[in-house]
């Protein structure tokens, strides 16, 4: 293994101590080099106190939080403010709410999901704070489902849960209601926003420190084309990095834009090889890719069963929740049984709910299936697992806090900790909602500051992949790094990887990608732009996710491998902390346990590449 750090929570007591208007620095500093992409300068400029990069609802709840605090708060979002994955999301929010019901509980299925590598403070974080959040989110107008002629609010149970803790809205449009609400609260406190905007890179100062962020703006409005926001405050909330597979439940925005933005500008990540695959999406065909459709944890949650061609349930025996057991569990079985029978997938049978049922609790699930000439009122619904969550990302402290000064990170981008090898069905808005509440605490604690002038880049730009490379990227990762991982199948992805990389570059990353291809026709750098952006920003995540995959030889949580099919505590209960250096190489260095080292004030990096 690489280099190591001491361990442990490593989270300061108290907000602010190392926050945008503190000198403590994080692994970043001066002379540290960073990389942007090939881009424009920018033509125009907005400054503020905190920019929040994402409209889900980690980036909203932390924007409408430091708003509040009387901070210039500027909303950057890729495409409408309601159009993030938060919208998508249609189990609900899990926490300690119902009688009976405790944070420790929450706690232990947690860590039994994780798989061993969850933070337990992070986690205790989270379901302690989590039932006071939902609360105030409720405040906020969030209107959840209540039991029929009640106040009383409906709970739910989903995968690795022992108890009904899931509160959901709209049957299955939990996160829709949550968009709204936070949608409504952001326009009515007239918070600035900056739609229709891929962020580019993060600025810095001559320390080291956050300075804003470049962005381009598509289309028409108030900016448009390259500019900036300048702020001594950035949180990324941009979400996840579906999009880097073929099939995936990601709308086509989570193209890990916010992940590469922190690699380029220094700063760590981590466990980035633990992809959920949400076992239950509708199967579309072997050759269907893109955003396909999520049938809810939910569903099973209220009685619908696995079975095969013949009608057999065969969760049954493999965990004592059956159906309800952890994701990673469910997918597995899921895609045995099918190798098994020589098919692609299995089937989800809730015809005994009624029609009644189906059209009252899971409306959007229903009208989805029967577009596409499904009904699972008559009939079971064909299913297989498809990439749905990436339980790594940036690595934060308990406030969102990264290796950056002055850069935070919250959500799905993020990696608190909290989700470990595997995440547990539906804490992922509660995690957003947590964190964020956190962040805005720490930005807020400290006085405002005006940010420090931001320097040139040390290193030329990344050079830009042609957006035709996109589709080799997804069909590659499907390949080589989805479900089920071998050093085989994983070698053949890097390769592939790589020979992008060379065609945009030249030489091949000196990394676990391996050794330089051989010369190959492919595509060809291409000329700044959102496609070639997008396309750029998904080669520097898949690298990344590939390399860990490949070192980490056992299998664990949502990390399948088949030559290594047992896991291995004493190797592998730990994580890797990766980050990128110009030109093109990974370093990765191991924590000893599974909790995480501070962020700050942490001392220089033991590392060196990969070998």
């Amino acid at each position: 293994m690489n280099g190591t750090v001491p361990t442990g929570p490593g989270t300061p007591s108290r907000p602010g101590s190392t926050g945008p208007g503190s000198t403590s620095s994080g692994t970043t500093g001066p002379g540290t080099p960073t990389l942007r992409l090939q881009a424009p300068a920018p033509g125009w400029s907005i400054e503020a106190d905190v920019v929040v990069v994402g409209s889900g609802v980690a980036g909203l709840t932390a924007a409408l939080r430091c708003a509040a605090a009387g901070r210039r708060t500027v909303v950057v979002t890729k495409a409408r403010l309601d159009d993030g994955s938060t919208r998508w999301a249609q189990g609900g929010i899990a926490a300690a709410l119902g009688e009976g019901d405790t944070p420790e509980q929450h706690l232990a299925d947690t860590l039994v999901a994780g798989a061993g590598l969850c933070d337990e403070a992070a986690v205790r974080t989270l379901v302690t704070e989590g039932p006071d959040a939902v609360r105030r989110l409720i405040a906020t107008g969030a209107r959840f489902d209540t039991e029929p002629g009640s106040d009383t609010m409906a709970l739910t149970r989903e995968g690795g849960h022992h108890r009904r803790r899931i509160a959901h809205a709209g049957g299955d449009a939990t996160g829709a209601e949550i968009s709204r609400a936070l949608v409504d609260a952001v326009r009515t406190q007239g918070l600035r926003t900056v739609e229709n905007a891929l962020v580019l890179d993060l600025l810095t100062d001559a320390d080291g420190r956050t300075a804003g962020v470049t962005l381009h703006v598509m289309g028409e409005g108030q900016h448009d084309g390259v500019g900036a926001v300048h702020a001594p405050a950035v949180v990324l909330a941009t979400g996840g990095m579906g999009q880097v597979f073929a099939a995936t439940t990601n709308p086509a925005v989570s193209t890990g834009d916010g992940v590469a933005l922190a690699l380029r500008a220094g700063a760590e990540v981590s466990d980035l090889e633990f992809v959920q695959f949400h076992p239950t999406v509708l199967y579309l065909g072997p050759d269907a890719e893109g955003q396909q459709p999520l049938i809810s944890e939910a569903v099973r949650g209220e009685g619908a069963h696995l079975v095969d061609a013949d009608g057999t349930r065969f969760m049954l025996g493999q965990h004592e929740l059956a159906e309800l057991a952890p994701r990673d569990i469910v997918a597995k079985a899921i895609m045995r049984r099918a190798h098994e029978q020589g098919t692609e997938h299995m089937y989800l049978d809730a015809r005994h709910f009624g029609a009644a049922m189906w059209e009252q609790r899971f409306p959007t699930i229903l009208a989805a299936c029967r577009a596409h000439g499904i009904d699972p009122v008559t009939e079971p619904v064909p299913v297989a697992p498809a990439a749905h969550y990436a339980s790594g990302g940036v690595r934060t402290d308990l406030y969102g806090r990264t290796t950056v000064p002055g850069l935070y990170a919250c959500g799905e981008v993020a990696c608190t900790g909290v989700h470990g090898a595997n995440r547990l069905a539906s804490n992922s808005l509660l995690e957003g909602l947590v964190f964020a509440e956190r962040i805005a605490d720490d930005i807020t604690a400290a006085p405002a500051r005006r940010p420090g002038p931001a320097v040139a880049p040390t290193a030329a730009p990344v050079p830009l992949l042609a957006p035709e490379a996109r589709p080799v990227i997804q069909r590659t990762m499907s390949a080589g790094a989805g479900v089920l991982r071998s050093a085989a199948s994983l070698s053949e992805a890097a390769t592939a990887l790589a020979r992008l990389l060379r065609d945009a570059a030249g030489p091949a990353p000196a990394d676990d990608a391996g050794p330089a291809p051989a010369p190959a026709d492919g595509p060809k750098p291409a000329e700044p732009g959102v496609e070639a952006w997008e396309a750029t920003n998904l080669l520097m995540v898949a690298r990344v996710l590939v390399s860990s995959a490949m070192r980490r030889e056992e299998t664990r949580g949502c990390h399948w491998r088949e030559d290594h099919a047992d896991r291995d505590d004493a190797a592998w209960q730990r994580h890797f902390l990766v980050t990128h250096r110009p030109p093109h190489t990974l370093h990765s260095r191991t924590t000893d346990t599974a909790a995480f080292p501070a962020t700050t004030a942490a001392p220089a990096p033991e590392t060196e590449p990969n070998q």
